[in-house]
């Protein structure tokens, strides 16, 4: 299996960066991410990630009663229909 190295844009070179947004394309599909990672890879507001789940263009699953997630294969599916993936 070869993986993809992402290049880090300059401004963020010297910042934390998540685990999963460095390796978004190899990451499996039926794994689960939370509401910071999906802001980041759509690049928009928790507000708008909110809005696109209540239109049903997302779908959240409960992981625990106080933890939501979002399923990566949906995610890749939603950004490749608006043409970013």
């Amino acid at each position: 299996m070869s993986h993809k190295i992402n290049k880090v844009h300059p401004a963020f070179q010297d910042k934390p960066i998540n685990y999963v947004l460095l390796n978004w394309q190899i990451m499996p599909d039926d794994g689960q991410i939370r509401l910071p990672v999906v802001k980041q890879l759509l690049g928009v507001s928790s507000a708008t990630i909110w809005r696109l789940v209540k239109k049903g263009h997302l779908k959240t699953y409960k992981l625990t009663e106080r933890t939501t997630t979002f399923n990566i294969r949906e995610i890749k599916q939603f950004l490749a229909s608006k043409g970013v993936a």
